[in-house]
């Protein structure tokens, strides 16, 4: 949790420039850190208080937060014959402190698909891009 701590005093010391925190893969340490079922509870508990302390710090200094998941393999989707048996790791502690998820995948190409999968604003939809030299651009 120091880890927490230490953003909050850049924060303070930068107060007002920054506007955004990313956290890329915010479930690859404790994958690494607790394997096996017999650690998911500790896991699921220290993840939920990393969760809260980054909403207190979201909500203190007026940030928008960005967290990278990871994906991995659904056994059980295949049997109700599911397109796509992938689910982000992190259970529901995770699903259920984020505000919105964004389900994004590599198209042919090099274009991409964003699927707005949960979102308490709005509803389930998709959108097509690619990434270009001038950022991101419409598919079309």
């Amino acid at each position: 949790m120091n880890t927490m701590s230490d953003v909050g005093a850049i924060l303070a010391q930068e107060a007002g420039i920054v506007r955004l925190l990313i956290i890329d893969s915010i479930m690859a340490t404790y994958r690494a850190d607790f394997t096996g079922r017999g650690e998911l509870a500790d896991r699921q508990q220290q993840l939920n208080q990393v969760l809260a302390a980054i909403k207190r710090l979201a909500e203190e200094w007026n940030l928008a937060v960005v967290l990278t998941n990871q994906m991995c393999s659904d056994p059980g989707a295949t049997m109700s014959f599911v397109s796509d048996p992938k689910k982000p790791v992190g259970g529901h502690i995770l699903a259920h402190a984020v505000q919105t998820r964004l389900y994004l995948r590599k198209g042919s190409g090099e274009q991409r698909f964003a699927k707005l999968v949960c979102s308490s604003r709005f509803a389930e939809q998709d959108a097509g891009f690619i990434l270009s030299e001038g950022g991101v651009a419409d598919a079309d």
